[in-house]
């Protein structure tokens, strides 16, 4: 049982370490070439062209760097919509983790934008188009962003004894919940509705018209994997005693909802007759097989009661979790798009070094920011110091 009561605390410790040093080189060759990038264009840092109108930027950074974000999502819904109170000390971190993801995902638009300097349009009434599936994604995510610091706002007050200021919070903390759980929902839904707009060019293992519903779900089942990963790796990183009592429930809930996507995904393929094209024994196949093998994986890691009180099986499940909803994502925008279909052919993308380089940058800035935050401020349940000896040993 893990030795916690409720009341968040800082960590402690020395921020420069290791892993923080890493980040930073990473972070500081991020900047060198979004410097390029800015001064001389996409193509001088890219490798897109005029058939891959969006690149790993896009896709990374933003459609499954969101979903990685739903981790406060997740948690919340279960706390104050289902009124499951014992994992509220799971909600902090999780949320930490989810401001970074959207922040970054937000700021990461940007990069992939031709006419960057007009990003400020979105925000814009006169520019607004509420026909577009794109534009209802970027106000979603713009709201939910500044919902989310918002919510987190607390942890900021307490740790600069900001009293009145945390007590009126509270007083609209109900409506912010609120938005926190619907907000989600319509964008991460609506990422899935930019695949059925996309028509042909989708191969039709992914284009559906129910992906809109298979992207929210992967985004829940995403939220949790992020939640059994960080928790995992936050109590091995800071020597902490795993809460096994609340992620053992957690990841039951998981496999309940992961069922549910099996049995819609496959229900819908068999449905509409497209199962056979994952047996072509292509590149389209294989990442088919690949992304179906990480969402049954679970199932076999954590699918007993005993299996999920053991934290490298919950560290595992976690990890195949979000990977299945990392390839539900990528193969629908980038590996199973044609752009070739009834208009031209021959397009192909590979992203450049420095693709690479900004979406690992990105990653950095969340790990460096976790590990600050965590360390400065009242995120993490605060911990017995007796136990916590014991856990280190």
């Amino acid at each position: 049982m893990a030795a916690h009561n409720h009341a968040p605390a800082p960590v402690g410790g020395n921020l420069f370490n290791t892993a923080t040093l890493v980040c930073g080189v990473l972070v500081a060759v991020m900047l060198a070439v979004l410097a390029v990038r800015f001064i001389f264009g996409l193509g001088a840092a890219t490798n897109l062209n005029d058939g891959y109108p969006w690149g790993i930027w896009v896709v990374v950074d933003v459609v499954i760097g969101s979903a990685f974000a739903c981790g406060g999502f997740s948690v919340a819904m279960l706390v104050y919509i289902f009124n499951k109170g014992q994992y509220h000390p799971l909600v902090r971190p999780a949320l930490l983790a989810s401001l970074f993801g959207y922040t970054l995902a937000g700021i990461g638009v940007i990069f992939d934008l031709g006419r960057w300097w007009n990003f400020w349009h979105i925000f814009s009434p006169s520019y607004a188009n509420p026909n577009s599936v794109m534009f209802e994604v970027a106000v979603c995510i713009s709201a939910y962003i500044v919902v989310m610091w918002l919510e987190f706002s607390p942890t900021f007050f307490e740790k600069w004894g900001m009293v009145d200021a945390r007590k009126k919070l509270n007083k609209v903390l109900f409506f912010l919940v609120a938005l926190g759980t619907v907000l989600p929902m319509m964008h991460q839904s609506s990422l899935g509705t930019l695949i059925v707009v996309m028509g042909v060019q989708i191969n039709p293992l992914w284009q559906t018209q129910i992906i809109p519903l298979l992207f929210l779900l992967t985004a829940i089942i995403i939220g949790y994997g992020v939640v059994l990963f960080e928790s995992c790796v936050a109590s091995s990183a800071y020597r902490r005693q795993i809460e096994v009592n609340l992620l053992e429930p957690m990841a039951k809930i998981m496999l309940g909802v992961l069922a549910v996507f099996v049995a819609i995904r496959f229900g819908d393929l068999i449905v509409r007759g497209a199962l056979p094209l994952a047996f072509k024994g292509n590149l389209v196949g294989l990442a088919f097989w690949v992304e179906t093998l990480c969402f049954l994986m679970p199932f076999i890691l954590i699918g007993s009661a005993d299996a999920r009180r053991n934290p490298a099986r919950l560290f595992l499940a976690g990890v195949v979790s979000m990977l299945g909803g990392i390839f539900v994502r990528l193969n629908a925008f980038l590996i199973g798009y044609d752009t070739g279909v009834g208009v031209d052919t021959g397009w192909t993308y590979f992203p450049s070094v420095p693709e690479l380089m900004v979406t690992i940058g990105m990653f950095a800035i969340e790990i460096f920011g976790y590990i600050y935050i965590t360390r400065r401020f009242p995120v993490l349940p605060r911990e017995d110091a007796g136990l916590a000896n014991s856990a280190a040993h």
